[in-house]
């Protein structure tokens, strides 16, 4: 099967087709290494470098990823007046996906082209200023201007706030698109904003327009986001769950951030992702090519494995950064490796 699904929902119909999907790695990473500069907006480079922007989206087709994320996580109003370009949403996003729907229409295969929403970075209301009514408006925005670039699908990613991930359901909703949408779940098995993976499956039934997958990314490290897939699939959810962690730890190299995850460790962290319950899987920070090589051949040649315990990802891939994920002591997801104990890659 080739070239570019029609139909509502082509991220569905892949996984459908294929089982498992293997989605790209770090935009950050990347284009860091391209030569975008720390502070910089990297969604400036859809109109400035878009030839850099296609190596990025190229990079993960030739490793073998069944879908990309586009360069427009902080293509929100919010984040982009940050650099005097809130009036350059729409095009911005757009400029993101083109690049991209071009990049998997030539690629002989199925990919799916998903658009990148990340948070607003702001507060929401009552902690915050930032109100539902305004959270949907900036997120409907950068939704049409990705949808008119040719993205298959919306893809939420890096949230702390139930409010925000349902503010960003209601704006994928006036879009008319489907959205795939994963938390980050970075402090002692929580959002920032207190969230547990089984407060995630429960307020997913709230959603009007409801995502077609959902999951985590980024966060500490595998071993704890594996955990928390875990704590998804022991609350029995009906979608298909996200799995996109990071390669490995940081660490200052030289002064600048170095994720010290291998290629190997990450080809092992897939397959563990696939036996916990994951079907959409990749890598967030510090994910190269080279380890989506790897994670791809692994997902290809390696059999299928029973649901590992939480004794046997510590050991694969390192202990956890906290004692348990914050759905209760004692539960199922609760272990016995020493929280800290890390083996570095």
């Amino acid at each position: 099967m080739t070239g570019h699904l029609s139909g509502p929902d082509a991220l569905s119909a892949l996984l459908i087709e294929k089982g498992v999907l293997l989605t790209d790695g770090a935009t950050g990473t990347t284009l860091f290494n391209m030569g975008l500069s720390s502070g910089d907006a990297p969604e400036l480079w859809n109109t400035d470098h878009p030839d850099r922007i296609e190596t990025l989206y190229q990079g993960a087709v030739d490793a073998g990823s069944d879908l990309f994320l586009t360069n427009s996580f902080g293509g929100n109003a919010a984040r982009l007046k940050l650099h005097d370009a809130q009036d350059r949403v729409g095009e911005l996003n757009r400029a993101a996906a083109e690049i991209g729907r071009e990049v998997a229409d030539k690629s002989g295969r199925t990919v799916v082209v998903a658009g990148s929403i990340g948070p607003t970075g702001e507060i929401m209301a009552p902690m915050g200023s930032l109100t539902h009514d305004l959270a949907v408006e900036m997120f409907h925005e950068q939704a049409e201007g990705l949808k008119a670039g040719g993205a298959d699908v919306l893809w939420v990613e890096t949230i702390s706030a139930p409010e925000e991930y349902a503010a960003a359901s209601e704006a994928a909703g006036r879009a008319g698109m489907p959205w795939a949408g994963t938390m980050s779940f970075d402090t002692a098995g929580r959002t920032m904003m207190g969230v547990t993976s089984a407060d995630m499956v429960r307020n997913l039934e709230k959603l009007a327009h409801a995502p077609v997958a959902f999951g985590a990314n980024c966060g500490v490290g595998a071993s704890d986001l594996l955990r928390t897939v875990l704590g998804f699939s022991a609350a029995g959810p009906e979608r298909p769950i996200i799995a996109k962690g990071n390669a490995g730890i940081p660490k200052y190299v030289d002064g600048h951030i170095h994720y010290d995850g291998t290629p190997e460790l990450m080809a092992e962290y897939a397959l563990l992702a696939r036996a916990s319950g994951a079907s959409i899987i990749g890598g967030c920070c510090g994910t190269t090519f080279e380890h989506l090589r790897h994670m791809r051949a692994a997902l290809d040649e390696a059999p299928e494995r029973v649901r590992p315990s939480l004794d046997e990802i510590a050991a694969a891939l390192g202990g956890f950064s906290s004692a348990d994920d914050g759905t209760g002591e004692g539960g199922p997801t609760r272990s016995r490796a020493r929280a800290g104990r890390r083996r570095r890659a």
